[in-house]
């Protein structure tokens, strides 16, 4: 059992995986602060002043001046400034993953069999990837391929 969980830990897949949760937390410190300490402040200041971190709704009925007081008297508060904060980097980081796919997408395309057919190659109708058009076998699936003479040096 140790060394099938060994075996496990050690395949590249649970250590990719290990990395993108690093990264991805990262990347959310790097939004969170994008959001409250560069986007909201000039948001709040064109809206009159609002400081989004502090919007509240105390469920006690007490007017208190902050959230922090709030906090500290140990009132229950609604912070739909927070859950607006909040919002804002949910989008920001739909945003970058959308363009990270959608760029990774477009490069494996790039990499895809058939994507670079020119005059010299042809498709291999079983596996579908980029053979030489004299070619009578597939390099990658080892079918045998109709060739086309081609008139040229041989």
């Amino acid at each position: 059992m140790l060394k099938e969980f060994r075996a496990f830990m050690l395949r590249g897949n649970v250590i990719d995986l290990a990395i993108g949760i690093i990264i991805g937390a990262a990347f959310s410190g790097v939004v969170n602060s994008l959001v409250n300490d560069i986007l909201m402040p000039p948001f709040g200041f064109l809206l009159g002043g609002v400081d989004f971190s502090n919007l509240f709704f105390a469920l006690d009925g007490v007017p208190y001046e902050s959230l922090a007081v709030a906090k500290e008297a140990g009132a229950p508060t609604i912070n739909y400034g927070l859950f607006f904060n909040t919002i804002i980097n949910f989008i920001i980081v739909g945003l970058a993953m959308f363009v990270v796919i959608k760029q990774m997408n477009f490069l494996m395309r790039l990499r895809r069999p058939g994507a670079a057919q020119t005059a010299e190659t042809k498709s291999c109708p079983y596996c579908l990837s980029t053979i030489h058009i004299r070619a009578t076998r597939c390099p990658y699936c080892t079918s045998a391929v109709d060739a086309r003479p081609t008139a040229g040096p041989t």
